[in-house]
């Protein structure tokens, strides 16, 4: 179905039949990315003395339990409810449903530039001065959502274990500029913005929500983070709509399917 719609003073046109899935499936109880080393996702068939949930063992139909682990499991989106005090459901903080975005691709270096606790000497980041190259003069108005893939971009990072490869970040000054340009909804491919071991602090996190202290901040409530998503790489820089997809779960995040519409401006 195309659809033709303004953002501001330009007409585009877009083909909603044609969407293309950024997110990592999320195959139970096979491979998977994992971060922290906690438990793998695993779906397992309810029973009980009358009851097998699975058809290859008699029963009437398959009826499976789930375990995971959002965060660290797969694709999820994320909201100010993952660092505050207050307990903030992704529900209450993603009211759009077509976002304009720009997706870039980067390779992470070492820098100078500055990172709580100190960058070290191993760690690769993701920097103000990359950024300000891909995004400096773009269409503001696409800048709603920012999609960020980082280079190499391996079919590994499907099935990634990110305590035995290490994973960039961003640095202070690069998600300060993110948070400058107006971007209510960053995604990545990595499984945090920070680095994975931070003493706990945080700082792009509360960089992006503007927290002070892990305490609410209402007027940036409405942002989210995506992380562990996998953008293949046929699909090209440039400005697409974004769908956020997700789980109607009542938590601070929730496993996710964003979907992104390539458009033509006429």
């Amino acid at each position: 179905m195309k659809i033709f719609f303004p953002i501001e003073d330009k007409k585009f046109q877009v083909d909603f039949s044609k969407g293309i899935d950024i997110s990592i499936p999320l195959i139970f109880n096979g491979p998977q990315p994992n971060t922290y080393e906690v438990t793998s996702a695993t779906s397992n068939a309810y029973k009980d003395n009358n009851f097998i949930g699975d058809t290859r063992e008699g029963g009437p139909c398959n009826f499976e339990t789930y375990h995971f682990t959002p965060h660290c499991n797969g694709t999820h989106t994320e909201c100010i409810g993952h660092i505050t005090k207050e307990r903030v459901s992704i529900l209450e903080c993603l009211d759009e449903e077509i976002i304009p975005s720009y997706l870039i691709s980067i390779r992470a270096t070492k820098s100078n530039e500055k990172y709580n606790p100190p960058i070290e000497n191993e760690d690769l980041v993701i920097t103000k001065e990359q950024l300000t190259k891909k995004l400096e003069g773009k269409d503001t108005s696409f800048l709603k959502g920012l999609i960020i893939r980082t280079i190499p971009n391996l079919e590994n990072k499907k099935e990634r274990n990110y305590m035995k490869k290490t994973s960039p970040f961003f640095t202070v000054e690069a998600m300060e500029y993110i948070v400058s340009l107006g971007v209510k909804h960053l995604l990545v491919d990595i499984p945090s913005v920070d680095r994975l071991f931070d003493d706990g602090i945080l700082s792009a996190h509360n960089i992006f929500w503007e927290t002070n202290n892990k305490k609410l901040n209402l007027r940036a409530s409405k942002k989210t983070i995506t992380e562990m998503i996998f953008v293949p790489n046929k699909i090209i820089d440039g400005k697409y709509l974004l769908n956020l997809q997700f789980a109607p779960f009542v938590s601070d995040a929730s496993p996710s399917r964003p979907v992104l519409y390539q458009i033509n401006e006429i």
